[in-house]
């Protein structure tokens, strides 16, 4: 029997098939994360429409704006707030909608995929349950803050280079404009606050993708209606309101510690802007509360991963 002029020697034959080599964990995070935004196109469009709007909404009171800045303002700290309120909107308008597309992805994110039955498929690749739940955790842990910065940030200069431009068709200098908008503080800052929000909110998250793994419907009732009745046999049985409390405490991630909202002379902050002399990330990340809270997300997270492995299409 003669042998093929083409064929391989058996030491060069492949020992498993090509769609059995192992890919690298974080090649297959990442291909996964992109599935999610793939599936899921809320995660960015939603924060898109708020921008659109925030912008609609400035290019409306431009003419007021002007007018206002043409005038002399006696308090000129009322004037500062007037100039960086606008963009202080934009921010905060960005951080409710990523938190509304967080909460609403992760109440879907696993239960979906066993509502559609699309989870036999998914199953069928070569992805552990454990990257497709981090995978699912990243969206609102990871990629939403990420998107909300980078939008409040591009929003942020197509509001100040439309003010110029008003400005300027209305005579008007500039420069001082410029010089009294502090944009890159503005930026800096709220990386540091989607930083606390993310790390602050995470067991929520975790607690919501923890019920879209075992809920087989209603899952928005079933992470709420828990959370309430201990809420309130707590205020029945004890008359206190810790678990509460702690609710509220991870809602704002955690704010409290992470800024000072009092300055030492004693004057109260405005939210729309907050110095980075405001800033207390000691006091923060020295929290017990923080690393407690991130401890309950490692473990919801993990009781995902166990029940995505053995639960069944819905």
């Amino acid at each position: 029997m003669t042998t093929p002029p083409n064929a391989l020697p058996e030491s060069q034959i492949p020992s498993q098939p090509v769609a059995a080599v192992q890919r690298p964990a974080a090649q297959l995070l990442y291909w996964s994360v992109r599935r999610e935004l793939w599936e899921n196109r809320s995660i960015y469009v939603a924060p898109l429409v708020a921008a659109v709007l925030a912008m609609l909404g400035f290019f409306v009171g431009l003419t007021q704006f002007s007018r206002t800045h043409r005038m002399t303002s006696a308090d000129p700290a009322h004037q500062f707030l007037m100039l960086v309120m606008p963009y202080g909107h934009t921010a905060w308008l960005l951080l409710i909608t990523a938190f509304i597309v967080g909460v609403f992805y992760s109440l879907d994110a696993l239960h979906g995929e066993r509502r559609d039955r699309s989870i036999l498929f998914w199953k069928s690749l070569p992805v552990s349950d454990l990257t497709t739940v981090i995978s699912k955790a990243a969206i609102p842990l990871v990629v939403l803050p990420i998107l909300v910065v980078v939008i409040t940030a591009v929003t942020n200069l197509v509001m100040i280079l439309l003010n110029t431009a008003g400005l300027l068709l209305s005579g008007l200098n500039p420069i001082a404009l410029w010089r009294q908008v502090p944009l890159f503080q503005m930026e800096l800052v709220l990386i540091y606050g989607v930083t606390v929000l993310a790390l602050g909110q995470a067991p929520l998250y975790a607690w919501l993708l923890m019920v879209s793994a075992w809920a087989r419907r209603t899952v928005f009732l079933w992470a709420v209606l828990p959370l309430l009745a201990i809420s309130v046999a707590e205020k029945l049985v004890f008359n206190t309101t810790h678990f509460l409390s702690m609710l509220s405490d991870r809602l704002i991630g955690g704010s409290t510690d992470a800024f000072s909202f009092i300055t030492p002379s004693g004057a109260p902050v405005d939210p729309h802007f907050i110095p980075l002399s405001q800033i207390t990330p000691g006091k923060f990340f020295g929290n017990p509360d923080l690393w407690i809270g991130l401890a309950f997300a490692a473990l919801f997270l993990t009781a995902a991963v166990r029940l995505r492995r053995y639960r069944e299409p819905i």
